[in-house]
């Protein structure tokens, strides 16, 4: 059903958490799938290929981009997932913690669309997925960086979606809402409350949640869809 079988992708922040899922649920599809974390990812599947990654590196991405092309001979598909969390308000926020999110969060997604366009661009093809939030596209307490991160990779989204949609690639965002993962689990019970409560479904979602939305929007089933902002949210921004 997912159309998927034998193309090859590349998913970051894939130790834990949505990349996980997004890495297996991916293989389940048929997709040869090259994971990458900074992070230990044994516990991924056999058929799954890790890759240490620091998203920063336009070196690494490099590497890794042009490793997989030589491997399978294509790069059909690009998850930019990895990313971090920061909670400080602006008047307490220091430069070095701006860098270290925006530096992950958004110079990440740039590097790894930069690298993965050139392959894409060759064979005329692709699909990017990149994992914003919904605090991407609205704000709550504090959180300074994270909130421009991830709005800003909505924007790098769009303009990539319009950029290259003549030349066969496709571009979207997800942005998931509250869901279990262990980034999400280690935030205090309050914060965590506050995001179930605006909820209208009333509960969290799943990793398999957005993974099922990112096998959408790279399959052929979504082949007439680029540009789009996706929440998995449970109704959060429908507020």
């Amino acid at each position: 059903m997912d159309n998927l079988k034998g193309r090859v992708a590349l998913v970051t922040g894939a130790a834990q958490g949505i990349g996980f899922a997004i890495a297996n649920r991916l293989a389940e599809a048929g997709v040869h799938v090259v994971a990458t974390d900074v992070r230990d990812q044994s516990d991924l599947g056999e058929d799954i290929t890790t890759r240490s990654h620091d998203v920063t590196d336009p070196v690494r991405w490099a590497e890794v981009v042009d490793e997989t092309v030589e491997r399978h001979g294509r790069l059909d598909i690009l998850v930019n997932n990895a990313g971090v969390s920061g909670y400080d308000r602006l008047h307490e926020l220091s430069l070095a913690e701006w860098q270290r999110i925006v530096g992950i969060n958004q110079t990440g997604v740039l590097l790894g669309m930069q690298s993965a366009l050139r392959p894409m661009r060759a064979q005329r093809s692709g699909a990017i997925v990149n994992v914003s939030s919904i605090c991407g596209a609205t704000s709550v307490d504090g959180v300074a960086a994270y909130h421009s991160s991830k709005h800003a990779v909505l924007t790098m989204t769009k303009n990539a979606a319009v950029t290259y949609a003549r030349e066969g690639i496709r571009a979207n965002a997800v942005l998931p809402g509250w869901i279990r993962t262990p980034l999400t689990l280690g935030q205090t019970d309050e914060l965590n409350g506050a995001f179930l409560d605006a909820t209208p479904m009333g509960t969290g979602g799943e990793p398999r949640d957005v993974a099922d939305a990112v096998c959408f929007l790279v399959s052929d089933r979504a082949r007439f869809i680029t540009g789009v902002d996706l929440p998995v949210d449970g109704g959060y921004l429908a507020r």
